[in-house]
């Protein structure tokens, strides 16, 4: 299954790859102390509720990783 900031936060934590990407673009993001409550939801609507830690810069370049995994 292709990844992509659509794909839940908590499946892209799951894939060691998706998590390294994640962590490149937003250092600290799996071990934040609220990450618990996003897991459920996608990337990009995680970052609608991140006071804007996660900005569309970072969306854009954790998208364009994540689809080059395949």
């Amino acid at each position: 299954m292709a990844m992509s900031i659509e794909s839940k936060l908590g499946d892209l934590l799951e894939n060691a790859d998706a998590k390294a990407i994640l962590e490149k673009h937003m250092p600290g993001i799996s071990t934040h102390p609220q990450i618990g409550m996003g897991r459920g939801f996608a990337l990009s609507m995680v970052a609608k509720f991140s006071g804007g830690l996660i900005t569309d810069d970072m969306l854009a370049k954790v998208d364009a990783d994540l689809k080059a995994l395949g």
